[in-house]
């Protein structure tokens, strides 16, 4: 998942095995500052390359065995190398975040998954790294997990997009739906904006579920961590149905009572699974 959805979905919880909870800081910490370069501030564009292509610098010396310039970079190498983890996936997060200062609209859903392939995938990647469990069944349907969770921060978040002059709703769905993307929030468009969000969300839930088997196969608590991050999904995106799509008026978020929701729906999603693909 993106370093957007850690509001809704904590990795860092509880849940962690405290021998992975540095681990998880770091890389926490590294995506998140990473981030922040791209998107708060007033910086130039410049200004923010400039800054992650430093970023990158500092990988490719943790690479080629450095130790960090700053404490940040520091537990960094220190979690790299302690857990063999490879750097790919963080040079994928900064291209995302590169990407972000760059791109502000995508024209087609391909080049939208494109995008959340670097900016949301790799931190699940490196999570199933971390538990020993990267097998190529695993890493395809957190992928899918991953790319849904950013999916569903998009849906959630048009509002605070828009001030941010930035669309993550592919372009063709909107012109699919004859809305201007000058006019997504006017409520002339409201009628044709439901169809259009009832068509991602549908999506978007089916993709997040072809990626749950992920959360049976895995015991323990990266198993039920994981059925919590499904169902804190699923719950965000019935809440955009509970109030007709209008995101604008509404934005969706988890409340103490949905998250008591969502651990029981987690207690019992492994038993439900089961018997649905039993069924099937």
């Amino acid at each position: 998942m993106s370093v957007d959805h850690y509001e809704n979905f904590p990795v860092a919880s509880i849940l962690l095995p405290s021998r992975l909870r540095p681990a998880v800081e770091a890389i926490y910490a590294f995506a998140r500052s990473a981030d922040d370069l791209a998107d708060e501030g007033d910086a130039t564009p410049e200004q923010r390359l400039a800054a992650l292509n430093a970023y990158e610098a500092e990988l490719a010396d943790i690479e080629a065995g450095g130790s960090g310039k700053d404490p940040m970079f520091e537990r960094l190498a220190q979690v790299i190398r302690e857990h063999g983890l490879p750097v790919k996936p963080l040079h994928e997060l900064l291209s995302a975040f590169k990407q972000d200062v760059l791109v502000s609209r995508y024209q087609t859903y391909d080049t939208l998954l494109d995008y959340c392939s670097r900016s949301a995938n790799p931190v699940g990647f490196l999570m199933l790294h971390l538990y020993g469990a990267a097998d190529e069944e695993n890493m395809r349907d957190s992928d899918a997990i991953c790319t849904a969770l950013q999916l569903i921060n998009f849906l959630q978040d048009v509002a605070i997009d828009i001030h941010k002059e930035r669309i993550y709703i592919p372009l063709e769905d909107l012109s699919r739906y004859a809305i201007s993307p000058a006019a997504l929030d006017h409520a002339s468009a409201r009628p044709r904006w439901r169809s259009m969000m009832k068509f991602e969300v549908e999506r978007t839930r089916a993709l997040l579920l072809s990626g749950a088997p992920l959360a049976l196969r895995l015991n323990g608590r990266i198993g039920f961590e994981l059925r919590m991050v499904v169902q804190g999904g699923l719950r965000i995106l019935d809440a955009i149905e509970a109030v007709e799509y209008d995101v604008f008026l509404h934005r969706p978020k988890l409340t103490r009572r949905d998250w008591l929701a969502i651990f029981w729906a987690a207690l019992r999603m492994k038993k439900q699974m089961k018997a649905a693909f039993s069924a099937a």
